[in-house]
């Protein structure tokens, strides 16, 4: 009995998802639904390039959820994975310029433009606490 590399990966990252979407993040699967989503979303949109990394799972979704408990925040909550669905990331990370494709990152966009970012330099060497005051800062900033 055998499994196939794709349900594999599938049931191996189940949890790296399950981190951002059972605190309210929706999943962007394909181009059709970042395209959907993420020029039409009114007000605040975080987006969250989710990664198999260290960093991802260390600093990045740790700091994600820590900062979601700030009193001001964005309206909407999205997530895509890099190296799952590529072409979805690689429409994402169209919005994202002129940063180059990093993962893990975090977009911080208002309708439907991009006002912060935070590249996979800006999570490897911090600490979930250190993203958590960059992004609550930017919320209480922008997020009004």
């Amino acid at each position: 009995m055998s499994m196939s590399f794709n349900q594999y990966m599938r049931d191996s990252i189940q949890p790296m998802r399950d981190d951002l979407t059972s605190i309210g993040f929706q999943e962007l699967l394909t181009p059709e639904d970042v395209e959907a989503a993420l020029p039409a979303a009114k007000g605040t949109s975080l987006v969250v390039v989710n990664s198999v990394c260290g960093c991802a799972a260390g600093q990045c979704r740790p700091g994600v959820a820590q900062a979601l408990q700030n009193e001001i925040l964005p309206d909407h909550l999205f997530t895509v994975f890099a190296g799952q669905e590529k072409e979805a990331t690689a429409k994402a990370r169209e919005f994202f310029a002129p940063y180059p494709p990093s993962s893990p990152s975090i977009a911080l966009m208002k309708d439907g433009e991009l006002v912060h970012f935070i590249e996979r330099h800006g999570v490897e060497d911090r600490s979930a606490a250190e993203i958590a005051a960059e992004l609550k800062e930017v919320f209480d900033r922008v997020c009004q």
